[in-house]
Formats: C-alpha cells, sequence, structure tokens
C-alpha cells in the first residue's frame, strides 16, 4: 500500500514540473510580448530624435557588447550608420557621448581627413592594419573600425599606427565625402562649374553613387540593405524611398558634378518607374545636365526590367553589397527606350485621357487577369505577400484557376489593333502584349518563345515595340517554359488598340486595371540612360547566347555611342 502511494506522488510530481515547464515559458513568452509594445513606445521618441541612426533587435546575430558599459548583450540597439550597440539601459547614455559618422566636416588635407573610430564588434574575419592579425579574437569588447574606410586595428597598434588620415578605403570612388559638402555648402556662386572643381578634391574618377531603396519591394530585404550601405557609404547618400519621394530624392544630384552620378535603385520595375518619372520631372525643371545614370538591385516579384539589363531575376543576399558596387562601376552606359500609353474612355470627350508612362510592357488579357486579382488580393493582406516564392505561388494559383474559367476568350473579336496605321488582322486570342524589354513574365523571353523559329532582333533603343498574342493562360505556361511560340504580330513605332465593348483587365509594367470601351494609344516618349551589366549570363539556358549575339553587339554599339554624347556634352 504504502509503495503504491509513493509511485502515485512520484507521478503526480513527475506531472507538476512538466506542466510547470510547460507553462512558465509560456507565461515568459507573453510576459515579453506584452512589455515589448512599452519598450518599442519608450524607446521610439528617442530613435527619432537621436543623432544615431538607431534599430532595435531582439536578438543580435553575432556575439556583441555593449559600447557604453562593455557588457556581452543578446538584444538591444544598434547604429546601421556607424555600427555602435547597446543593451536598453545604456541607449540614452551612447547617444549622448557616442558620435556618429558627420556628413559633412572639414578635411585636413586636400583629400583626407582624420580617422573615425568606433571600438568594438569588430566584423569577422577582419585584420588589423598594422600588425596584419586578425582583429576580434578575445570575448570583450575590443579593437577599432573606422566608420569611413573600415579599416581595423588592435588595441594595442592603434597609438603605433603610421598613418591617423583616412582615404575613404576601397569606395572611395563612390562616396560622397563629407569635406565634399562641407565645401559646397561654403560656395556663394552655385553652379555646376564650381561643383566639377570641387570633385578634383575627390580624386580621379570620382563616381558617386546614390542608393534608392523600396522596403516594400517583393521580399523585404530593403530595410537590411538600407543598413549595409549606410555602413559603407555617407548616409546623406542613402534614401528610403517609403519616407522620401525619389523626386526629393534625387535633388542630390543637383550638388554634384554633370554626369558623374549613379543611381542604384534597390526595388522591383515598378520602383524603377518611379525614379525613372522622376528622372522626367528633372528634365521638365531644366535639369537635364545633371540626369544620372540608373541601375537595378533586383527586389520586386518579376524583376524583368532588371532581367533584361543583366542584373538577375532577383537579389536575396547571394553577393555582398561591396560586389554590388564593383558592379554598378564595371556596367555599361545603354539608353533604354520609354513609351506613352495614352487610354482615351469611349464616350467620355470632355475628360482627359489617362496617361502612363510604359518602361517594360502593355498587355490587355489573361497576364494582366492574374496582376488584377494577385493586386487585389495583396492590397487585402500586405503582410502575406512577403516572400518572392509567395508571390509567384498566387500568380501561378490565379493562372490555374483561368485556364479553367478563361474569362477573357473571344479577345480577338472585342479588340482592334493597329500597327503603325495598320491594321491587323487576329486570329483567335485570349490576349495582347506588347513588350518594349526582352523579358516578360518573372523571366521569359516572350517575342524569342522556344527559339526554334526566325525571328527579328529587338533591342531596348531602337525606337521599336514588339507586339505578340497569346491563346490563353495555358499558352502563357508553354512559353514559359519553352514548350510553344508566341504569335508575333509584328513590330511597330506606334501601337493603337480599341477595345468595342466588355470590360477587359489590362497593366502597364505590372500595374493593372479593369477597364470599360477605349482607345489605347502607345507613342514614343523619351530615352533613359540605363546600366547595362555584362559579367553574367541571366538565363539558364546557355544556347540563347548565340542566338542574341547580334543584339549583344547593337547594344555595345549604343553603349560607345551614349558615353561619347555625355562626354560632349
Amino acid at each position: 500500500m504504502e509503495d503504491s502511494t509513493e509511485e502515485l506522488r512520484e507521478e503526480w510530481t513527475l506531472l507538476l514540473w512538466t506542466v510547470v515547464a510547460v507553462l512558465v515559458p509560456v507565461f515568459i513568452t507573453l510576459w515579453c510580448s506584452f512589455q515589448r509594445p512599452k519598450r518599442k513606445v519608450q524607446l521610439k521618441d528617442l530613435f527619432r530624435k537621436g543623432k544615431h541612426g538607431w534599430h532595435y533587435t531582439d536578438l543580435f546575430n553575432k556575439p556583441t557588447y555593449c559600447c557604453v558599459c562593455s557588457q556581452p548583450i543578446l538584444q538591444g540597439a544598434f547604429c546601421d550608420c556607424c555600427g555602435i550597440c547597446a543593451d536598453e539601459q545604456c541607449i540614452h547614455r551612447a547617444d549622448r557621448i557616442l558620435s556618429c559618422k558627420e556628413i559633412m566636416t572639414q578635411s585636413k588635407t586636400d583629400e583626407r581627413f582624420c580617422h573615425q573610430w568606433v571600438r568594438g564588434n569588430v566584423p569577422l574575419a577582419s585584420y588589423c592594419a598594422e600588425c596584419k592579425q586578425q582583429c576580434g579574437t578575445h570575448p570583450k569588447l575590443c579593437d577599432y573600425r573606422c566608420v569611413w574606410c573600415q579599416t581595423t586595428v588592435h588595441d594595442d597598434c592603434l597609438s603605433s599606427l603610421s598613418d591617423d588620415l583616412c582615404d575613404l578605403g576601397e569606395f572611395r570612388s563612390v562616396i560622397i565625402p563629407p569635406y565634399y559638402l562641407y565645401q559646397v555648402n561654403k560656395l556663394r556662386r552655385r553652379h555646376p562649374d564650381e561643383y566639377s572643381k570641387l570633385a578634383a578634391l575627390c580624386g580621379c574618377g570620382w563616381t558617386p553613387v546614390l542608393i534608392l531603396a523600396n522596403t516594400r519591394s517583393g521580399n523585404n530585404m530593403g530595410e537590411v540593405l538600407l543598413g549595409e550601405f549606410r555602413t559603407l557609404l555617407n548616409p546623406v547618400q542613402v534614401f528610403d524611398l517609403s519616407e522620401l519621394p525619389p523626386s526629393k530624392a534625387l535633388q542630390l544630384c543637383t550638388l554634384l558634378p554633370p554626369g558623374s552620378v549613379r543611381v542604384l535603385v534597390c526595388g522591383g520595375d515598378g520602383t524603377v518607374g518611379w525614379v525613372l518619372d522622376a528622372i522626367d520631372t528633372m528634365k521638365l525643371k531644366g535639369q537635364d545636365q545633371f540626369i544620372p545614370f540608373v541601375t537595378i538591385l533586383p527586389l520586386g516579384t518579376g524583376n524583368d526590367l532588371s532581367n533584361s539589363l543583366g542584373w538577375g531575376a532577383g537579389y536575396a543576399g547571394e553577393i555582398s553589397v561591396e560586389q554590388v558596387l564593383r558592379n554598378v562601376l564595371e556596367a555599361e552606359v545603354v539608353k533604354m527606350d520609354r513609351w506613352k500609353v495614352q487610354v482615351a474612355s469611349k464616350g467620355n470627350y470632355f475628360r482627359k485621357p489617362k496617361v502612363l508612362a510604359m518602361n517594360n510592357y502593355f498587355s490587355v488579357g489573361p497576364d494582366a487577369l492574374m496582376a488584377l486579382n494577385f493586386h487585389a488580393h495583396r492590397e487585402k493582406t500586405p503582410s502575406f505577400f512577403s516572400s518572392r516564392i509567395i508571390n509567384k505561388a498566387v500568380y501561378f494559383l490565379y493562372g490555374t484557376k483561368d485556364c479553367l474559367v478563361q474569362e477573357c476568350k473571344d479577345l480577338d473579336k472585342k479588340i482592334e489593333l493597329e500597327l503603325d496605321g495598320e491594321q491587323v488582322t487576329l486570329p483567335n486570342l485570349e490576349g495582347i502584349i506588347v513588350c518594349n524589354i526582352g523579358y516578360w513574365g518573372g523571366g521569359c523571353r516572350l517575342w524569342e518563345g522556344m527559339g526554334d523559329e526566325p525571328y527579328p532582333p529587338t533591342r531596348v533603343d531602337d525606337g521599336l515595340l514588339e507586339v505578340v498574342g497569346v491563346y490563353g493562360s495555358f499558352h502563357c505556361a508553354q512559353i514559359q517554359v519553352k514548350l510553344a511560340n508566341p504569335v508575333r504580330l509584328g513590330q511597330a513605332h506606334t501601337v493603337r488598340l480599341v477595345l468595342k465593348s466588355s470590360r477587359m483587365p489590362m497593366q502597364v509594367d505590372g500595374e493593372p486595371w479593369a477597364q470599360g470601351p477605349c482607345t489605347i494609344t502607345i507613342t514614343h516618349k523619351t530615352q533613359a540612360l540605363m546600366l547595362y551589366h555584362s559579367a553574367e549570363q541571366t538565363d539558364d539556358d546557355d544556347s540563347s547566347t548565340s542566338e542574341t549575339e547580334e543584339p549583344s553587339a547593337d547594344r555595345n554599339d549604343t553603349a560607345s555611342n551614349t558615353r561619347e554624347t555625355v562626354s560632349e556634352s
């Protein structure tokens, strides 16, 4: 009897401790979740008014030490400009006693100024500039890093460092030095010639790069990239487009030497179009000489424009931001056609037609329907669309649905197509796509198709549009996997479509809408100066290289002609 009582007591004890082991972490998690909003509210005011670019994290991704109390920390705040870290108790003191990157300061000599050191938390696998031994090997707050040139040095070697002047390091040719902005601020006469004279202080081949990142694009990597670029560059040349529109960010170009600026757009094709529209606005203001060259770091879902210019179908951190900057410097200048899409609704004679700018393509039919459904779903639940894979999966589901429903059938009976004023007889189609670039639908070479038929070459600067038809969503899928060719309707300088009846889905560069009877006219608008990256192949099929040799040669000719034109101006 006593044995059974003892066993029962042990079982209850085991059950009690099991319940405690399960409930205690749950209660701690709940308590932390309730405390976190209060903590964020308290820190939000400091982050807004502080002199550092503070960001809070619940867990640092490497061993980290507080720059104030030198204690190891798991959570706290870090500055994405200078790299200092602090726990919650030390954040206010850190903001008060530790200086951040100075975006504008006087230089000691013509081209150099003193190192700005930050102690501790040096990058992994960094080496001392004095003794060449590895830094940051001790489990404590130790060693120094310059926030400008990224030079690292041991505590003991700092006093014996042979050169205490900073040359901005490897990326001096893309950084806007603080002493340049100091000299610009002192100018009495703001004139392009004065900026060119000041550029001599920054060394030969100075090509400042502005970073414009959309934190809402695609896989939500924009926030991380902003921090990494602010660490390497001058924070004044890194812009978050969710806080400042590109029209205002690009005004920094007017304080830099004409023809020298390159803009790296971190986002999807829609973000690139937004920036190019802002550049067109600069032209209207008479700021043509300050127009920058535009390049892309693809963060969106489709990224067809990025793919066409050699920057790949999507960026997920596979190469470092340092390599991204090197690629930007090595890129070639090319011109790219931009088009005006005019939509005049039938019956609204006294209303101005809707005017849109087009860089990639215009379409009416199943692919526009997929984009419209995707857009409506994303507007309802934006948090769900935080991954490029999820976005493409949703597109696939809507495409599969349309294969069964066929909402866009008999398009040829509802629409008329004119190419350069000549009407085209349409076969039994469900969709028409008008392309300016080589890629469409997230990486498909639409005009090329299977590549088994001769077709006229395409270029982004030839002033021609390629017009194709598709039989439906299933035909689109076949084209994307190279199992079918599109219906090539022709090339033209001007495209005109007349929607006679019904309401059809349409899109321009991924921006969809439902349109009633109307007349659509697509004409040439202008040309944009883009950067083409030719170092790596953007298509998985190497056989396409031989088929596109002629366009590539034409593009290289265009690049050389563009460089000559820019240098002459």
